[in-house]
């Protein structure tokens, strides 16, 4: 029987650098250099999202559909993050200055490509078609609002949104308790 999600059996062969239990990954999604990416448990990664580079998800992370995440300098994603469809997450940029060529097609020596880490970590939430630039943090629990452009990190606990995406105000931290009580409850 063909289920619109890999296997575990599936998923092993791939070639992750690791995979948790009870992941699932559309059929569908393009992953890229396997090797080179980490999956906790309790991952879903739902249709036509690409998964590129060096990327690093923990446990209880949805990624919803068309989402890129581009790897190169590297991703990681903690626990409970969630990130809605259309979301773009850049760790690499191209020069646009005109004093080099740009797109993977164009021999290294021609291009200059930037880059660093970026990291969203725990309860963080990036709604529907943000774009995350390179280098910069998503505190724990930041929430950044549908259509936004991060371009700087986001403190912890802490809604943004808009281009550039700005402070809007505090997030509640209820979902702390939430948490522990949903662990206590599977043990």
């Amino acid at each position: 029987m063909v289920t619109s999600f890999y296997s575990p059996t599936e998923l092993i062969e791939i070639g992750f650098k690791n995979v948790g239990s009870e992941v699932f990954i559309s059929r569908k999604a393009s992953i890229y250099s396997p090797h080179e990416i980490s999956i906790g448990n309790h991952v879903r990664i739902d249709d036509f999202c690409i998964l590129s580079g060096t990327i690093t998800l923990g446990s209880y992370i949805h990624i919803s559909a068309y989402t890129a995440l581009y790897g190169r300098y590297g991703i990681t994603v903690a626990d409970f993050a969630t990130i809605s469809g259309r979301v773009c997450i850049y760790s690499q940029n191209d020069d646009y200055s005109g004093s080099y060529m740009t797109n993977p097609m164009v021999p290294e020596e021609f291009t200059h490509i930037t880059g660093g880490e970026v990291r969203i970590e725990k309860h963080s939430i990036i709604a529907a078609g943000c774009i995350i630039l390179p280098g910069l943090t998503i505190h724990e629990g930041a929430c950044i609002g549908a259509m936004s452009l991060v371009k700087s990190s986001a403190d912890a606990w802490m809604v943004y949104a808009g281009v550039p995406a700005k402070l809007k105000g505090p997030r509640k931290k209820e979902i702390i308790e939430l948490e522990q009580k949903f662990l206590g409850s599977n043990k």
